[in-house]
């Protein structure tokens, strides 16, 4: 599975943006979609993943980001919100590959990851 990110970029805060993520394959629809994000000098860190039937979302940006897709399109997004400077980071889409022994939650749980899209919030 191939992922392209897009719709990053420099906001001030309080600002919004969407998030893309674009994928190849036929079974998208079957795909679980998460959003993690990796800030200078920290670890990659989950923020939201769509399941078939569910989304789930960090603490840190619940209420303000929305997880969604469009299967007909391929696409999963991540409407961001109200945005803070400590959101500022890359932020990455995958697919969970691995569902036995690993939370939704964990990167480990995903095996295709797109390119990265960089969100920058001024404060």
């Amino acid at each position: 599975v191939q992922l392209q990110a897009s719709g990053g970029g420099l906001v001030q805060a309080g600002g919004s943006l969407r998030l893309s993520c674009t994928a190849s394959g036929r079974t998208f629809s079957t795909y679980h979609m998460g959003w993690f994000r990796q800030a200078p000098g920290k670890e990659r860190e989950f923020v939201a993943v769509i399941t078939l039937s569910s989304t789930d979302y960090a603490d840190s940006v619940k209420g303000r980001f929305t997880i969604s897709r469009d299967n007909a399109k391929n696409t999963v997004y991540l409407q961001v919100n109200t945005l803070k400077p400590e959101d500022t980071a890359v932020y990455y889409c995958a697919v969970r590959t691995k569902f036995s022994g690993g939370s939704q939650k964990l990167a480990q749980s995903y095996g295709s990851w797109g390119q990265g899209t960089l969100v920058t919030v001024s404060s």
